[in-house]
């Protein structure tokens, strides 16, 4: 569970450095680096980025003890 935690965590930090460049630069380096918004590779990186957020979630409801070892 550890493991998967800090994978979930480490694409939430990519996603949300992705989104301030679009916010400050207009630049999604996620398309950029995948050939576009519409590729199917960018498409399944979003949505795994995604799924990474709904899984972080469920940090908030864990024990806190099981938080801190993360």
């Amino acid at each position: 569970m550890k493991f998967l935690d800090r994978i979930a965590l480490f694409l939430i930090i990519v996603g949300g450095i992705n989104w301030g460049l679009v916010g400050i630069f207009n630049f999604d380096l996620v398309a950029y680096l995948f050939g576009g918004s519409a590729a199917i590779i960018s498409r399944i990186l979003y949505v795994v980025i995604a799924i990474c957020a709904v899984w972080c979630v469920s940090l908030y409801f864990r024990n806190t003890r099981l938080i801190e070892e993360v």
